[in-house]
């Protein structure tokens, strides 16, 4: 890892974007499903949906769902009978996805306080792993990747849903405005929180392209990498498989 990593357009040392991208989430954990549904129209629900569908969880399969503090992910998994495992480095995000999980009267999910680019689990030890909207807030991107090649069996299969960049002519101008104008107004409203949506808003911004982020991939030593763009890539499903 180099000695400097992006924060949002800064360029900061790793421990510092590790405790800044801590403080932004710690900030926003209680709002942070509402801002979603704000910022997205809703939209990040058909996302997610589609997300799990090519995940294809399968009854008792284990999966470690990563970055997934709030539940959203892991509850779609859940549904299907595998034995999930959200992870999430923020303590505020898993406790709002434990409440959440409560109130669904689920308690089958297990739930653990780590770090993306050095988990503690052992080896060869699940089916999948899926990590949505949070490898771009990790601090140490290809030792993510490499962490996640590490947990998964032979045969085990990597998924991520993140941002990416808008191919679509007309529609990135637009979505450009719309996210660095109006987003952190919103999440000044909703939130009390603009200096975070704004974060969020340019660590997409600083987020590999497409193609880029499917060569990550591959470094990691996943094949049959692909991508599914949506939205002309504004979101893409990131995938591979472990052999």
């Amino acid at each position: 890892m180099s000695e400097t990593v992006s924060f949002g357009y800064q360029e900061v040392a790793p421990e510092e974007k590790t405790r800044r991208v801590g403080a932004v989430f710690s900030n926003v954990a209680r709002r942070y499903d509402v801002m979603n549904d704000a910022m997205s129209a809703g939209m990040h629900r058909l996302w997610k949906d589609r997300f799990v569908r090519r995940v294809k969880p399968r009854e008792g399969e284990e999966i470690l769902d990563m970055a997934g503090g709030t539940g959203d992910i892991a509850f779609r998994l859940a549904r299907c009978g595998a034995r999930v495992t959200v992870a999430d480095i923020n303590p505020e995000m898993l406790e709002v996805g434990m409440g959440r999980a409560e109130a669904r009267g689920l308690d089958t999910l297990v739930w653990s306080e780590a770090n993306a680019d050095s988990l503690t689990f052992p080896d060869r030890f699940f089916d999948a792993y899926t990590i949505a909207f949070g490898i771009r807030n990790v601090t140490d991107i290809p030792a993510a990747l490499g962490e996640a090649h590490r947990v998964l069996r032979r045969g085990g299969r990597f998924f991520c849903l993140e941002f990416s960049t808008t191919l679509w002519p007309g529609f990135a101008e637009v979505y450009d405005f719309y996210s660095h104008r109006i987003v952190p107004k919103v999440g000044k409203l909703i939130a009390d929180d603009e200096d975070s949506y704004r974060y969020l808003i340019e660590s997409i911004r600083r987020f590999p392209d497409m193609p880029a982020f499917e060569r990550m991939i591959g470094e990691a030593g996943f094949v049959r990498t692909k991508v599914e763009p949506m939205l002309g890539g504004l979101v893409a499903i990131h995938s591979g498989w472990k052999i």
